[in-house]
């Protein structure tokens, strides 16, 4: 398996090598193509199909009330043009609702309040439309009822006001008859708000709600009534009353919130674009104006724009619906595809400055695009599973995401690499970043002004590559090394971040026992809409009595045996029983019980025969459901000779539903009843189909996140193949998600299929952060867990802090719209990009230190042949400062280290000394290979192991600790630093700080011989072959030193030419006497 897993690495990496070689030889092939596709493409846009109903996109298509409605409507007609009736709906159908309240906010229960609502209600009647030289009034819309508009009859209360506030007429709760036209008021359903006394009379009532019910059998009827609400909404806006205020809403407001959502975000993606720009090309530029790279952070933001834009168009093509959600999609892929610019951008500067653009192209695709596909695909499979749930505004969403993550990448590698390539031809002709302009190197301009050094000079110089003036150190790379790791390392730094991650598990696990499940209706509408306040009113003042809801028995059922009969009446008292369900005559409708009871009351009386079932159904279609506007005429259907009911129905009223909590619970407690009982039974509400969503949405974010989880940690896997690496990953996203879940929860975010969406997409950017981090320490070849810790974090604490810096500012926008949807996908995604950069910074780096490879035993320190043989790579010989080459067998001799061993093949040749050859430099490390892991190997985030400012010559130092290495004695001699082991003390380091540190050394050493005299050794008795400014052979040396005043080094500081003649000076004089004088003793001058 591990054998597979590298040779598919190599794969990778052979294949990408060829790519990156190709593009760079036909670059303009590679930019012209993509931006053809995308022009083809986007042509799709013109075939858009938009889809905003809210009951087709938020309930799922697993659901039970789907099925359930279905069987209603296979066994029941609602005829809105003749037989409506509002308890009997299978669907909302077009309506309008208002919710009417004293504009002092006190009882509606006065003469001069409905004076006003009686206006308005006359105002409402009178709306008209202009339709096909029409005149179209609400009596031309309306539900039918008895071959006039269902009207509301609480409106009669109109006449009788004067009464009851001069206290002469008692308003009976919940229920009382008309006394002039013995019409029923059932105020429980109009009436909000209400105060009774001990007998059940109104004292107050806070709010009055009122339907206007609209006919919609046909197409034409749908549009006509569509139309009225229309035209209602538009006079309604300007409309004010002395003494009321009203909160509107219609059937068609939730698709037209909908749609304002999509068009509230769209004047915000110029802020994004300007944002993500100053970004991204800042976050590339430097202070070399050769290498830097403005424009490609510029290619990095139109090449994720034109993804997005052909991956929308081909999906339109394909006859995908587009959602007002997709309006997020662009915000994530300007974060996700200007992160691989990143990637791209730091492979590059990795490469040799010397080679040619295509090899360069080449290495750059080798190490980067293996890094950026890890990415890609991660996120992809991420919003690919999540189009495999039951949600189709989640489908729709990740099926969206997914592709525009896959043409994004895609771009990224044919589009911006071209332009990558076209780049690095302008670098490589020594052209200004911005200008283009042929410009010289900064250690070329050391005469000129401040201005054009600062702003005019970048790249390398022809005569010294490697001038230290031209590679500088990135500084917050090493911050994170120098400085965040040291901090990370000290114990009780340790046990506080321990203790931190603890507190936020705690409480992360607290938020979860809180979630609020499935999506409200009014957290789709703008906080800016008129339905908002409706939303408010309903749920303060109508919660009391708020669904009916219709109880369908279907089957073989023998409505005639009295077997039969008690078996209904128990199924009727057990869902009166429901906690959520309030009983009795006045709530519940049921045909069946007043059939019996009117039965009880009158069989003998009219000599009725209902022994059989043809006469018990023949004396029920004649006597009980004869005649008009029987409602319970609605409610049984028989077979086609009338021998058989084959459905019937009843109707139970709900109490006290607080919240969607509570619509979950009432749904799943009525539909156990439903499932336990021996007949077939089947209980539905239209607001069942978004009620649904409470129920699944647990269940299906946990299956969706889990299977995405397990896939994240087989992609790892099997791109970077170490068991205990996936452990990590899988405990980062474990310890993500939870705070996800639990933080968005104490946010106030439901989990419903918006925020589902989110934490599906969530796994793919916490693998981002948690895999790389993870492999970086184990891949470190350092031996203590506090260098491993240096040493990842060196290499991703800053691709960490720009890739989610880069996703955060793609999404900031959103937080602007005032909208649930969009700021829910700014809130959950703000939540894993912090807690995953959190853990990839802080929190994995010390539980991987205390409980990760080399934590529990220390590995004991090699060092190989080679360094204890092979020379440092800068040498300055004699008093002329020019650096040689110990390579070069054609120079000048310098002794052979003090240890005996013998050089290695092609390290230094064979003989008494090693020859050079003066006026070369050689880059440290240059000859010295190392098989392992390399930290400074792009690991798929950010900038990963980007140095703004850096050549391929710092690149070449693998050892960051700064201290000389130690090799280990011969014949019982104590081990000595490597530099004591050589006889060239004039040692010459790119690194400043580990220079100042040998400098200090050196400046110790020479203390030690003033104070004790010289060591010798008796082993060797090799003449030197190096010449000394005071003649040859150890007694020169000696004379030269003694004549030497010993308070010389002291008198006044040296400067860094003195300082690098007295080491070379010394090097010669030590070096001679290491090889003439014997060994093991002290010779003292005193």
């Amino acid at each position: 398996m591990g054998c597979f897993l590298k040779k598919f690495d190599n794969f990778l990496n052979r294949t990408f090598y060829r790519l990156g070689y190709m593009i760079a030889c036909h670059f303009g092939y590679f930019i012209i193509v993509p931006i053809f596709l995308t022009a083809i493409l986007a042509t799709g846009f013109q075939n858009i199909r938009y889809e905003d109903d809210p009951e087709y996109l938020f309930s799922p298509t697993t659901g039970f009330a789907r099925r359930e409605r279905a069987i209603i409507e296979e066994n029941f007609f609602l005829n809105f043009s003749s037989d409506f009736h509002p308890s009997r709906m299978t669907r909302l159908g077009r309506f309008a609702r208002l919710i009417i309240m004293a504009r002092d906010e006190g009882t509606i229960l006065r003469t001069d309040v409905w004076e006003d609502i009686k206006k308005l209600d006359t105002l409402v009647q009178a709306v008209s439309l202009e339709l096909d030289d029409r005149t179209l009034t609400f009596k031309d819309v309306c539900a039918i009822w008895d071959k006039k508009c269902y009207e509301n009859t609480v409106l009669d209360l109109y006449d009788l006001m004067p009464e009851v506030e001069a206290k002469e007429l008692n308003l009976t709760y919940p229920f009382m008859l008309n006394p002039k036209t013995f019409e029923p008021f059932l105020f429980s359903h109009y009436m909000g708000g209400v105060n009774v006394t001990d007998y059940n009379v109104m004292e107050s009532a806070k709010a009055l709600s009122i339907f206007y019910w609209l006919k919609n059998n046909n197409e034409r009827e749908d549009n006509e009534a569509a139309m009225w609400e229309e035209q209602l909404l538009k006079a309604m806006e300007d409309l004010e009353f002395e003494t009321i205020t009203v909160a509107r809403f219609v059937s068609h407001t939730l698709e037209t919130e909908l749609e304002n959502n999509t068009n509230s975000v769209v004047p915000f993606f110029g802020v994004t674009i300007t944002i993500m720009l100053l970004f991204s090309v800042g976050s590339v530029m430097m202070g070399d104006w050769v290498r830097t790279k403005p424009w490609l952070g510029f290619i990095g933001v139109v090449s994720a724009a034109l993804s997005c834009c052909a991956a929308f168009g081909f999906l339109i093509y394909l006859g995908v619906e587009f959602i007002g959600i997709n309006m997020a999609a662009p915000f994530l892929m300007l974060g996700i595809g200007i992160d691989d610019s990143f990637v791209m951008l730091a492979a590059w500067r990795r490469t040799k400055i010397q080679d040619s653009v295509p090899d360069r192209m080449a290495q750059t695709f080798a190490d980067a695009a293996v890094s950026v596909t890890i990415t890609s695909i991660t996120d992809m499979i991420s919003f690919f599973i999540g189009a495999i749930t039951p949600f189709p505004c989640v489908q729709i969403f990740c099926l969206y995401t997914g592709t525009a993550v896959l043409t994004t990448y895609l771009w990224h590698i044919t589009f911006f690499g071209g332009c990558m390539a076209l780049s690095g031809y302008m670098e490589k002709g020594q052209r200004h970043g911005f200008t283009c302009q042929k410009i010289k190197a900064k250690s070329e301009t050391v005469n000129e002004n401040y201005c054009y050094r600062v702003f005019c000079t970048g790249g390398i110089s022809e005569q010294d590559p490697h001038n230290p003036m031209d590679n500088k150190p990135h500084a917050l790379m090493a911050f994170f090394r120098d400085y965040v790791a040291r901090f990370l390392n000290i114990p009780a730094i340790k046990a506080l971040v321990v203790m931190v991650f603890l507190i936020y598990l705690l409480v992360a696990c607290w938020g979860c026992t809180m979630v609020k499940e499935g999506l409200e209706r009014r957290r789709l509408s703008r906080d800016d809409s008129y339905s908002v306040d409706f939303y408010d009113r309903e749920d303060k003042y109508f919660r009391e009595f708020p669904y009916r809801i219709q109880v369908v028995i279907t089957g073989d059922v023998n409505y005639s045996d009295p077997e039969t009969q008690r078996g209904l009446m128990e199924l009727h008292q057990q869902f009166e029983n429901v906690s959520y369900i309030v009983g009795g005559p006045l709530y519940t409708e049921s045909w069946i019980t007043h059939w019996l009871s009117f039965l009880d009351r009158n069989m003998e009386y009219l000599g009725l025969n209902v022994t059989t079932e043809e006469d018990f159904i023949a004396t029920l279609r004649e006597i009980y459901l004869a005649g008009e506007a029987n409602p319970y005429a609605l409610d049984v259907t028989f077979n086609e000779d009338y021998t058989r009911i084959v459905a019937s129905r009843f109707i139970i009223q709900t109490y006290q539903i607080k919240d969607a909590n509570a619509d979950k619970d009432m749904m799943e407690g009525l539909r156990k009843i439903a499932s336990d009982s021996k007949f077939n039974v089947t209980v539905f509400n239209p607001f069942f189909i978004f009620f649904d969503q409470y129920v699944l949405v647990r269940t299906t974010s946990i299956q969706a996140i889990s299977l995405a989880a397990a896939v994240m940690m087989v992609v790892s896997l099997i791109f970077i193949p170490n068991p205990l690496c996936s452990l990590w990953v899988a405990f980062s996203i474990v310890s993500i998600e939870i705070g996800v879940v639990g933080y968005m929860t104490l946010w106030n975010v439901n989990l419903d299929s918006i925020s589902m969406i989110n934490l599906i997409m969530c796994i793919g950017f916490s693998v981002d952060f948690s895999a790389h981090i993870s492999y970086a320490y184990l891949a470190a070849k350092v031996d203590t867990p506090e260098e491993r810790v240096r040493e990842c974090l060196y290499a991703l604490g800053l691709p960490i802090l720009q890739g989610g810096l880069s996703t955060i500012l793609g999404i900031t926008a959103l937080i602007l719209a005032p909208s649930y949807i969009f700021i829910t996908f700014f809130k959950t995604v703000f939540l894993v990009i912090f807690f995953g950069a959190m853990h990839g910074i802080f929190l994995l780096p010390v539980l991987l230190s205390l409980m990760g490879p080399g934590s529990c035993t220390k590995k004991k320190r090699e060092v190989s042949p080679l360094s204890r043989n092979h020379a440092h790579p800068f040498y300055v010989h004699g008093n002329d400062l020019t650096p040689v080459d110990p390579r070069d067998p054609s120079g000048l001799k310098i002794p052979r280290p003090h240890s005996g061993l013998p050089a290695l093949n092609g390290a230094v040749p064979d003989g008494p000394g090693s020859r050079v050859r003066p006026g070369t430099l050689v880059p440290h490390g240059a000859s010295i290979k190392d098989d392992g892991h390399s930290l400074e190997k792009d690991l798929g985030l950010g900038t990963s192991g980007e140095e703004s400012s850096e050549s391929s010559l710092s690149k070449g130092v693998t050892s960051r600790r700064g201290g000389p290495d130690l090799v280990p004695g011969s014949g019982g001699r104590k081990s000595l630093p490597i530099m004591e082991v050589y006889s060239n003390n004039g040692y010459v380091s790119d690194d400043l700080e580990a220079e100042e540190r040998r400098a200090q050394e050196m400046r110790a050493q020479e203390r030690r011989l003033d104070r004790y005299g010289e060591w010798e050794d008796p082993r060797q008795s090799l003449p030197s072959h190096r010449p000394t400014s005071h003649g040859t052979g150890h007694l020169a040396g000696r004379r030269s030193n003694s004549s030497r005043p010993r308070s010389q080094d002291r008198s006044r500081p040296l400067d860094a030419r003195e300082r690098i003649e007295r080491r070379g000076s010394s090097a010669t004089r030590h070096g001679s006497r290491a090889s003439q004088e014997p060994r093991g003793r002290y010779r003292d001058h005193h």
